[in-house]
């Protein structure tokens, strides 16, 4: 039995993994890398990047259908090639991976374990059968992996998550997919734009990360309008040679049988934490058998452990799971020094066609606040219209006690530039007042964040009058 000793371990050579390694090097402190499966993170391999090339080839044929409003006719229709399709975005994935990997290859080979760790107690792992290392501190970056009915097992190869998806050699004839959150809704687009049949499914009327009743529902109407969609859908799923059959409610209330070359689930996500060990451990659990830890500082209770990532189920984005990363990492570098790190303001997006965009947690983190929501619809908003793209609803949510601007839901046009400016406004905790008083040209679709800034302003103003006369 070979033994190790060193200053930190680290679980998992993802994101927030190769943050925290190059944090406690630069710390001056050694470090093992431990990683059971292939190098190159979730974002780069089968996340964020692999999805993007397949929008943007999406995006690309669906731009002819705009053409006739333009004055511009097409000379023939367009062909969409599912071979070459794939090829590019296999091929564009692979070239993003590598520098991942490029990178992990360049760290000292004394410093990266291949194999699967688990807990023998606090301060040990061990890896294989062969392999103990002593760490007194330890970081949990062990991510997360689509999550799905156990029932579905039985659908076999049929049964496809994400990861999958940017395996196929071509584009299929037809997608069932069952999820309409981030992963759902973009694949989902991404095939119908790119010629797949496809309905999408779901339960409890969610669509995306949006929790605003009044976007909630013109997302619907408006996903709705371009693809099938059934937020709320009670159906039944069975495998029948090489197809799926998905029974289930049309809107007249009848019922319809259809198959599928495939069902995508993209129900969620589950933090790796499976035959980590932890009950060999100190830790305290939640229900849903994560490590209780401290948001600010990554540490699990009072222990030496740290978690960061995916895996705590907190919050599934790459830039937060790299934050996470430095954080652990600086925090078991210096350990029993531990100190809160910088958590920047929440900001998702979803790359929809329109976008979605949640700034400091939307609608839902902003009431338990007093507020008023400043609106704009970009129906008739100028740039929007000038481009087509004049679909979606603004809603920014301030304060009434101060004109403390508390976040934003959005569902529109360059709603990722705009979250940006949203988030940015939010770090710097502006008021209405201070975010009106910066530049906004013309004509541009920023315009319309103005538009909402001033609907809350007015609201604040009639709020906060109220409040005196009360």
């Amino acid at each position: 039995m070979q033994i190790l000793d060193t200053d930190v371990a680290i679980i998992g050579a993802g994101t927030a993994g190769l943050a925290a390694y190059r944090t406690v090097k630069a710390a001056g402190q050694r470090a093992l890398l431990i990683e059971g499966g292939p190098y190159g993170t979730t974002c780069a391999r089968v996340g964020c990047m692999p999805s993007k090339l397949l929008i943007a080839a999406a995006e690309a044929a669906h731009a002819f259908s705009r053409f006739p409003a333009f004055g511009i006719r097409p000379a023939g229709p367009i062909a969409i090639d599912g071979k070459a399709v794939m090829d590019r975005v296999k091929g564009e994935r692979d070239r993003f991976a590598g520098f991942v990997i490029d990178d992990v290859e360049a760290f000292p080979a004394a410093d990266k374990i291949r194999g699967h760790a688990w807990f023998i107690d606090d301060h040990t792992l061990q890896v294989g059968d062969a392999l103990t290392i002593r760490a007194p501190r330890i970081v949990i970056a062990t991510g997360s992996s689509p999550a799905h009915p156990a029932a579905w097992d039985a659908l076999g190869d049929r049964m496809i998550v994400n990861d999958h998806v940017f395996q196929w050699t071509t584009l299929p004839e037809s997608v069932a997919v069952f999820g309409p959150g981030v992963i759902g809704l973009e694949i989902g687009q991404a095939l119908h734009r790119l010629g797949v049949r496809v309905k999408v499914f779901g339960r409890g009327g969610g669509v995306g990360p949006l929790s605003d009743p009044a976007l909630l529902e013109l997302a619907r109407r408006t996903f709705g309008a371009e693809f099938y969609l059934d937020t709320n859908a009670r159906a039944e799923v069975a495998r029948h040679g090489d197809l799926i059959e998905v029974r289930h409610r049309a809107p007249d209330g009848s019922t319809v049988a259809e198959n599928f070359d495939y069902l995508l689930a993209a129900t969620g996500r589950r933090p790796n934490l499976s035959g980590l060990g932890l009950d060999r451990t100190s830790l305290a659990l939640d229900a849903h058998g994560v490590p209780l830890f401290n948001r600010r500082t990554l540490q699990c209770g009072r222990s030496s452990i740290f978690i960061a990532g995916d895996v705590n189920n907190e919050l599934a984005l790459l830039h937060e799971a790299a934050d996470e990363g430095r954080i652990a990492g600086e925090n078991a570098a210096h350990y029993p020094d531990v100190r809160p790190g910088l958590r920047r303001a929440g900001l998702a997006v979803v790359f929809t066609d329109p976008e979605i965009a949640i700034v400091g947690g939307g609608w839902r983190d902003a009431q338990p606040v007093p507020h008023v929501a400043g609106e704009v619809s970009f129906h008739n908003q100028g740039r929007s219209r000038v481009m087509l793209r004049n679909k979606g609803l603004l809603h920014v949510y301030v304060a009434i006690e101060d004109g403390a601007f508390l976040g934003a839901e959005m569902l529109g046009p360059e709603a990722e530039h705009i979250g940006h400016l949203l988030a940015w406004a939010l770090q710097m905790k502006l008021t209405v007042q201070q975010m009106l008083d910066m530049p906004f040209y013309h004509p541009v679709i920023e315009e319309g964040l103005r538009t909402a800034l001033r609907d809350a302003r007015s609201k604040l103003a009639v709020a906060q009058a109220q409040q005196r006369a009360a």
